[in-house]
């Protein structure tokens, strides 16, 4: 399925380990190129992070964001420096003794060191994780595939409009070979008082085979079957397609070069514009 390259997508889970927030986002890129920020305790599953990506992703810029909570409420994950609460302690009471101060408890146990909170298991984030992940690629992907299928379309109706054009082109050659012809009969009864007419045709004919079109008009067409073909394709298709606006392109050009009639010029102008705003929609195809 024809998958844009441009998506974003924020999941969050929860568990008794704290929350994990990530967000992944893709623009377009000529290759798969991947930035991947982690907390320090997760560091470590970088790699994984990359495999699973370049497995579901070919194209596009990956920006991948990991944010880590710890649940705050949960004192199970407490952890008390008892030896230097003690040592606190007996220098409170050393100075309750002095000033008649009652000690607050409160405050050996905001004291730094006094209470921390301990470091989760990283061998039991990394499964959720990497849950985390998948799931919320394998959402990016619908959202990607969502815009690829709004881009297919866009793409099928410019394609509609560059094949009208091939065929309105193609029905205006018998006349406008009629009228090169005429063209050169008369240019040639102008410079010459006796004609070898038998020599004037054959050079007619070279001229007419020159200017015809008939053979670029054949590859827009096959080309243009080619891109609708491609489109429905199982599989990415953005490098295969600019390589078809390519060719469309060149089609297009030698079209104009061999123009000698207004409409084939305005033609092959009208299709070189459609080619290049199809092409703009491609480089954001995977």
């Amino acid at each position: 399925m024809l998958a844009s390259m441009t998506a974003f997508q924020r999941t969050t889970e929860t568990g008794n380990w704290g929350s994990a927030t990530l967000e992944i986002k893709t623009v377009n890129h000529r290759y798969l190129d991947m930035n991947i920020r982690l907390p320090d305790d997760l560091r470590m599953m970088e790699p994984v992070f990359r495999e699973i990506i370049q497995n579901k992703l070919s194209r596009g810029k990956v920006d991948c964001t990991l944010r880590f909570d710890l649940d705050e409420t949960d004192n199970a994950n407490l952890d008390m420096d008892t030896e230097l609460a003690q040592k606190l302690i007996q220098s409170a009471n050393l100075l309750a003794i002095e000033t008649s101060q009652p000690i607050n408890p409160i405050d050996i146990l905001k004291w730094p060191g006094v209470v921390t909170r301990k470091r989760p298991d990283l061998s039991a984030l990394v499964e959720p994780v990497q849950a985390l992940l998948i799931k919320t690629l394998e959402q990016l992907i619908e959202s990607r595939q969502r815009e690829g299928g709004k881009l297919r379309e866009t793409i099928l109706v410019k394609c509609e409009n560059m094949a009208t054009l091939v065929g309105q082109t193609r029905e205006l050659l018998p006349k406008i070979i009629s009228e090169l012809r005429s063209r050169y009969q008369q240019k040639a009864r102008e410079l010459l008082n006796e004609l070898d007419n038998d020599r004037l045709e054959q050079e007619i004919l070279h001229l007419v085979q020159k200017m015809d079109v008939a053979e670029e008009l054949d590859r827009l067409e096959i080309h243009l079957s080619e891109v609708k073909r491609v489109l429905d394709l199982d599989e990415p298709v953005g490098r295969r397609l600019d390589f078809l606006m390519q060719e469309l392109n060149r089609e297009a050009n030698t079209l104009a070069s061999k123009s000698i009639n207004t409409d084939t010029s305005n033609s092959s102008i009208d299709l070189k514009v459609l080619i290049e705003q199809v092409r703009e929609q491609i480089q954001n195809i995977e």
